[in-house]
């Protein structure tokens, strides 16, 4: 998956307006047939971009965007309501519009728009800013990217920056109230899983300036800064840090020590929540981009698939040459030191070995690939004892994409299971597709990184079982991983689902999860709370990947031997992050196209 720098609420879109692209930005779309239509929706687009980045500074740092003003935003109740009133009005101009007069791009960018602000508006009714964290991803962490994001470089910058960290209290004030008035509606994060996060939250206090992430700008300043310079700016900076932002930092860990935990929901589902079973149905629909899902055709469909994978899974394991049964066969892979890494390099390294040999073959399946490189680095150690064993993070605007490994507690992360997690997680899963959508030329800003988790994350599986055609997994243990990758994704339907919609505990997830995979125990811990403090992302993977085998394998009935498989993932990957049904549209258009050549 993505990795989630802020979880605040559901970022319904990652968007990004790079610099170097402004002049594709800004100019006009495809010719429409109406020129004052296709002129009203450019005008449109515009207007919601600006108005986006200027309510949320931080992503406007990170996509290489200089926010119109030195400060890190606001989130105050009343913020959420003037965001909700301008959506409201965008979407009311968008209805103005004829569709039908607009050219096919700019239909396909008439539909995402009006899907991501709708369902932006039907979230806000829940109030999800009042809860801003999940069980390994939170404003607190966040804000430790501010480097990143603020990148600065000459005296100019570094004043910006100083700035922005004398402003972490307010922020964190704001997001402290915010989470006291979930205490109050009883909207929280269930008690039962935030021991897990305290620990999380207390690594993010430090006794000096130096031990903060947010110091990295003051240890090495560019070489043609003066010196007097360098120093003035980094006793202000040590300031700040050793002042304001240590004692907001440690303010907060007490208020969630002393305050959030012990008033925290006791109840597990989001259907426990105010109004929660209708929270959980938008969830399911929103993951999903399904507008008619329900929680309980999503349960039976992982039932099915994960019927079906066992079977595949007790053939793979006759051909490993194991005579046991298939506990047994968990148990060996779960304990067996050979499958594990014993040094952080060594992971790192065969991560790096899987990756290149992926990339010699990726011409042979894809027509287009991305000019964008990625590298591959460790999970941040102040993440990793809650954090997956992998994840793509996009990274800031001009930089390479990062493929981050988790290197904490090795004896959980399995080699077998290395190949299916990278083709996901880099190539040709989220970075080939999150670049290549970072790469489109003539669209509008927000689909330069719009990201439906049900594309992005069924993408990202798919990429997973075309490893089996590319020649990816080489011994019985690694196709047995990539099906026990499968079994957790089809396995997540059947326990998001249980958790928020039928009651399920937190041990039945965890059981569930231990007789359906191979996964380890920490693994299955850290991802149970994932799909606790989530409710719904953990249904995009399957529920995506399922729809995109579907549209291959129509394309593949109606082409026969016209059909080819570098057109197809080109097709499929040729608008960046789509719905289900703008995707399903797209291939059958292609496959009438294609007809007829």
């Amino acid at each position: 998956m993505f990795a989630a720098r802020c979880i605040i609420a559901l970022s319904l879109t990652l968007s990004v307006a790079p610099a170097a692209l402004a002049a594709d930005i800004t100019a006009p779309l495809v010719q429409a047939t109406t020129p004052s239509a296709s002129t009203a929706l450019k005008q449109l687009f515009e207007d919601e971009r600006a108005a986006y980045y200027r309510s949320r500074p931080m992503e406007a740092m990170n996509d290489g965007l200089a926010p119109d003003r030195v400060w890190l935003g606001t989130v105050a109740p009343e913020e959420q309501a003037r965001r909700l009133s301008e959506d409201r009005a965008f979407l009311a101009r968008l209805e103005r519009m004829d569709r039908q007069a607009l050219s096919e791009d700019e239909r396909v960018s008439y539909d995402l728009f009006r899907f991501m602000v709708e369902q932006r508006v039907l979230l806000a009714r829940y109030g999800e800013w009042r809860r801003p964290f999940n069980n390994d991803s939170g404003f607190y962490g966040e804000l430790l990217f501010l480097p990143d994001m603020a990148k600065p470089r000459d005296v100019v910058g570094y004043e910006a920056y100083i700035a922005l960290l004398n402003d972490v209290p307010r922020y964190v004030a704001e997001q402290t109230a915010n989470m006291r008035q979930g205490l109050a509606d009883g909207f929280t994060q269930p008690a039962e899983i935030l021991g897990e996060v305290s620990p999380v939250i207390a690594a993010a206090v430090y006794e000096r300036a130096e031990d903060s992430p947010l110091y990295a700008p003051f240890a090495r300043f560019p070489e043609s800064m003066p010196a007097a310079e360098q120093t003035r700016l980094k006793a202000a900076g040590v300031a700040a840090l050793n002042g304001p932002v240590r004692t907001a930092y440690a303010d907060f860990a007490r208020f969630f020590e002393t305050e959030y935990r012990p008033g925290a929901t006791k109840a597990l589902g989001a259907s426990s929540l105010p109004d929660g079973a209708a929270y959980y149905r938008d969830l399911a629909r929103y993951f999903t981009t399904l507008p008619d899902v329900t929680p309980e055709q999503i349960h039976q469909k992982g039932l099915e698939e994960i019927a079906r994978i066992r079977a595949e899974m007790t053939t793979v394991m006759g051909q490993a040459g194991f005579t046991g049964s298939f506990a047994q066969f968990q148990a060996f892979l779960r304990t067996d030191p050979r499958f594990y890494p014993t040094t952080p390099e060594q992971l790192l390294r065969e991560a790096s070995w899987i990756a290149k040999e992926i990339d010699a073959k990726l011409p042979d399946y894809f027509g287009r690939l991305p000019r964008t490189p990625f590298t591959i680095k460790p999970v941040p150690t102040h993440l990793a004892p809650t954090y997956t064993a992998g994840r793509y993070n996009p990274g800031p605007v001009g930089a390479a994409g990062e493929y981050w490994v988790n290197t904490y507690a090795l004896n959980t992360r399995p080699l077998y299971a290395l190949p299916a997690l990278t083709l996901h997680e880099a190539a040709p899963g989220h970075h080939t597709q999150g670049a290549l959508s970072r790469e489109l030329e003539k669209v509008p800003a927000f689909r330069l990184n719009f990201y439906p988790h049900a594309y992005g994350e069924g993408w990202g599986l798919y990429a997973e079982k075309l490893g089996v055609e590319m020649g990816v997994y080489h011994t019985p243990y690694e196709d047995f991983g990539r099906l026990s990758y499968e079994a957790w994704r089809a396995a997540r339907l059947v326990v998001d689902t249980g958790i928020h919609s039928m009651g399920w505990s937190r041990q039945q997830a965890r059981d569930y999860l231990t007789a359906n995979t191979a996964m380890t125990a920490h693994e299955i811990n850290t991802e149970v709370d994932r799909y606790i403090s989530w409710p719904g992302q953990a249904l995009a993977y399957k529920w995506g990947e399922l729809k995109i085998w579907e549209l291959r394998h129509r394309a593949e009935a109606a082409l026969g031997d016209r059909f080819d498989v570098r057109e197809f993932h080109d097709t499929a990957l040729r608008h960046g992050g789509v719905t289900l049904k703008v995707l399903e549209d797209q291939v059958d258009a292609y496959i009438a196209q294609r007809s007829t050549r």
